[in-house]
């Protein structure tokens, strides 16, 4: 089943898509909201495979993040071996941890804001999966329980204010600078999560073409590992780690400029497609 966040009438609904079809879940008791609907359980996914709520063609609606809010985003560095390699840095032999504000989801189709403060705007196209239960100590063998579906993402970065802070949450976190969807794909659906063509296209030119089969830390260990830390809940987002072709791994870089569209594709769960703007006059809240 492939779930997403929509607006309908301006108001943000769930719903299934069913091919070109996106059909609304509106069954009486159901959470109206994603982590809400995850946190439900079982029965609830079962109602929405079920669900025959009003019809919308979906290149008609917009679609929103799958989570609009996640609770927490979770992303992990040089988790690629090529991607390592072209860092000319070591092998990690603990995953590489780092969090990136809740405030940076950005819809899969919406822009990403070039920052007033830098100019080094970078993409990492990356698989990403979503937290369907509370859970804690999850051992690697069971953490497949836990995992609602994936997702595709982006986590945008901003290369000198990452460097900056040794901690990179400055540099990951800026608005609109973790688009993810286009849907969240149910693990039965997705199929194997560690055998997934991924590519990352900047205005048509292939930056990035690898593969989740070359994930040093795959999605179970990272469970595995961030729940002997943390509880992780219904909505939480983990980005998986990018491979090489990001444009700071290029001579001279190529980092992101205004006007450019970046294209992120996973098999089988769908693209981002986002064009980098200037950061609006109205983000200014003071």
């Amino acid at each position: 089943m492939r779930l997403a966040t929509f607006l309908a009438g301006g108001t943000p609904r769930l719903g299934r898509v069913s091919g070109d079809t996106l059909i609304e879940i509106d069954t009486p008791g159901l959470p109206r909201e994603m982590s809400a609907f995850l946190a439900a359980g079982p029965e609830a996914l079962a109602a929405a495979a079920r669900a025959d709520g009003p019809r919308h063609e979906l290149a008609a609606v917009t679609l929103c993040p799958p989570v609009l809010r996640p609770p927490k985003i979770l992303a992990i560095g040089l988790n690629y071996a090529d991607h390592i390699a072209e860092t000319k840095l070591e092998t990690p032999t603990f995953p590489l941890f780092f969090n990136k504000q809740s405030t940076s989801a950005q819809g899969p189709y919406a822009p990403i804001h070039m920052p007033r403060v830098s100019e080094k705007l970078d993409y990492e196209g990356e698989l990403g999966f979503v937290i369907g239960r509370r859970c804690r100590h999850v051992p690697r063998e069971r953490a497949h329980e836990v995992i609602a579906g994936f997702c595709v993402t982006n986590d945008v970065s901003v290369r000198d204010w990452q460097f900056w802070a040794q901690t990179f949450t400055l540099g990951k976190s800026f608005d609109t600078h973790c688009p993810f969807g286009p849907f969240i794909v149910t693990p039965d659906e997705a199929g194997d999560p560690h055998a997934l063509a991924l590519t990352t296209r900047v205005n048509g030119e292939l930056r990035q073409d690898s593969n989740t089969r070359h994930l040093v830390f795959d999605c179970y260990q990272q469970i595995e590992t961030l729940t002997k830390a943390f509880t992780l809940e219904p909505g939480d987002l983990i980005l998986t780690g990018t491979p090489s072709g990001v444009g700071i791994g290029f001579k001279p870089h190529k980092y992101l400029k205004v006007g450019d569209k970046v294209r992120v594709e996973i098999e089988g769960l769908g693209h981002l497609e986002n064009e980098v703007i200037a950061e609006p006059a109205e983000t200014d809240l003071i």
